[in-house]
């Protein structure tokens, strides 16, 4: 109490009302000053700055015309393979002979090619319609590859034109030699079974790998070329791997969105 006494008659002396009162400390102002710049700055960037998202999907490299799928015309039991996996085969080669009740038959392939992959071994037993091998329609050696990208349907609206594209390419260490670079030339609004995609690819596996979460899109990415790495496209590393890339190689593909507001003002 008595303290307390001798704090009032201190703060009621005439001496103690003319000191100046000091609010803060140029410390405190310091901090003040501070927290009012970084308001302002966070402000601004609400209303006049972007935000930037990407979407994630598998991927495969393929040259742009897609493969198909050489079925036999015929029931019967293979006697002969003409063509070894990875061959090059013009138009109407031969690539099989299939005995019948009738004779031989000799299966072609309709169109130019590589073969890709070869079920049919001799002494199979095929039926009509069934499945021999996979060729991917190629007119030549330096036919560019390209990639495809499997994005769920409902985030394929964002994909603006042109968009960058990061791919992780399963045969390539991206540690080492980082990730392919590429830009979107085309996204197809229809979703694609997996049956479309096995058509394209020539392979019902991967039909079913790409649809196991829906039908996707497919977003085709034209990949950047580049004169200095061996492989001839243009990698996030100076030089990418030491090797050329080949069809049928799986991926990972990061899209670039378009940039988006942080905050959506709402208007009365």
């Amino acid at each position: 109490m008595q303290f307390r006494q001798q704090a009032l008659a201190k703060l009621q002396s005439p001496e103690e009302l003319d000191l100046p009162v000091r609010l803060a400390r140029p410390r405190g102002w310091l901090a003040l000053s501070v927290t009012v710049l970084a308001l302002a700055a966070a402000s601004v960037w609400a209303v006049t700055g972007t935000v930037s998202a990407t979407v994630r999907a598998p991927a495969i490299l393929t040259h742009g015309q897609g493969s198909y799928v050489l079925q036999s015309p015929v029931a019967g039991q293979v006697t002969a393979v003409l063509a070894k996996e990875g061959a090059r085969l013009p138009a109407d080669s031969p690539v099989l002979k299939v005995r019948t009740a009738d004779g031989e038959t000799v299966v072609r392939a309709p169109a130019a090619g590589r073969l890709t992959a070869l079920a049919a071994t001799i002494g199979r037993i095929v039926a009509t319609g069934a499945d021999l091998a996979a060729v991917e329609k190629t007119a030549g050696t330096d036919d560019p590859l390209y990639a495809t990208v499997y994005v769920p349907a409902q985030q394929a609206a964002a994909i603006p034109a042109d968009a960058a594209v990061d791919l992780t390419v399963q045969t390539v260490p991206a540690d080492r030699y980082g990730v392919l670079r590429g830009r979107v030339t085309s996204v197809d609004p229809t979703p694609r079974s997996a049956q479309r995609i096995a058509a394209f690819l020539g392979d019902a596996r991967l039909g079913e790998q790409f649809t196991e979460d829906g039908r996707p899109v497919a977003v085709t990415v034209r990949l950047d070329t580049s004169g200095s790495t061996d492989s001839g496209y243009r990698w996030s590393s100076a030089d990418g791997p030491p090797h050329p890339l080949t069809s049928m190689t799986l991926a990972t593909g990061a899209i670039r969105l378009a940039d988006q507001r942080p905050v959506d003002w709402l208007l009365p």
